[in-house]
């Protein structure tokens, strides 16, 4: 493995539960050093607003049976 494969490997979660890969000092750091992008999340509640105005599919729009 090439030195940037190593580094892309460095925060997998398989990989940071080997004993030795990275201290628990340098993945706190890590993690921190993260951009936050809690401005691109979905939240359940937005999620059944936008699901709750279209009519689900394979149904009718009328809701009165034949």
């Amino acid at each position: 493995m090439n030195r940037d494969s190593i580094q892309r490997l460095r925060l997998d979660r398989r990989m940071t539960r080997r004993p030795g890969w990275i201290s628990e000092k340098e993945l706190d750091a890590a993690l921190e050093a993260l951009p936050d992008v809690t401005e691109k999340m979905t939240t359940l509640g937005d999620a059944e607003e936008g699901a709750g105005n279209e009519a689900p599919a394979g149904t009718s729009e009328d809701p009165t049976p034949a």
